[in-house]
This record gives C-alpha cells, sequence and structure tokens, in this order.
C-alpha cells in the first residue's frame, strides 16, 4: 500500500491530498529515509511525520485497505520520542 493511502486510511492524516502534500513537502520518513508518496509500506516500517515542532513516530502493525474509525489504530502502534 502507498504511503499516502496508508497515512490516509490509518486516520493519521485525515485526507489523502494532505499527506501526498505532506510526502512532497519532506515531512513523511520511513526508517529514517524521506520518502515520496508512492513508497510502498510494510508490516514493521517505522513512520516518522513532522507536524511543524512536533513529530509523530509510529510502527506499522497492520495493512488494511479498508477500516472503521475505531479500528484505525490497530493499524499501528505509537513509538516513544
Amino acid at each position: 500500500m502507498r504511503i499516502d493511502k496508508f497515512l490516509k486510511v490509518s486516520r493519521i492524516i485525515k485526507r489523502r491530498t494532505v499527506a501526498n502534500e505532506a510526502c512532497d513537502a519532506a515531512h513523511i520518513s520511513v526508517n529514517g529515509k524521506t520518502v515520496k508518496a508512492s513508497y510502498d509500506v510494510k508490516q514493521g516500517d517505522i513512520i516518522e511525520v513532522s507536524f511543524g515542532a512536533k513529530t509523530l513516530k509510529v510502527k506499522v502493525t497492520d495493512i488494511k485497505d479498508s477500516t472503521k474509525k475505531n479500528d484505525a489504530q490497530t493499524m499501528y502502534e505509537v513509538m516513544p520520542e
């Protein structure tokens, strides 16, 4: 699954276009490397999302094409800074 779609389906970022723009602006990195929106997410990847001064670090635990709002958080695990 593409990273922009994963961020949207997991509800880390609300809209896929916003996730796409974040990738283009180099605010998304996987395993320490800045990635483009077309990056293929795999289980176990560590994703870092920069929101201004804040950074969210999550580990991918599951990949689903679609999910309900309550189940979205089962797709990732928040990592301590």
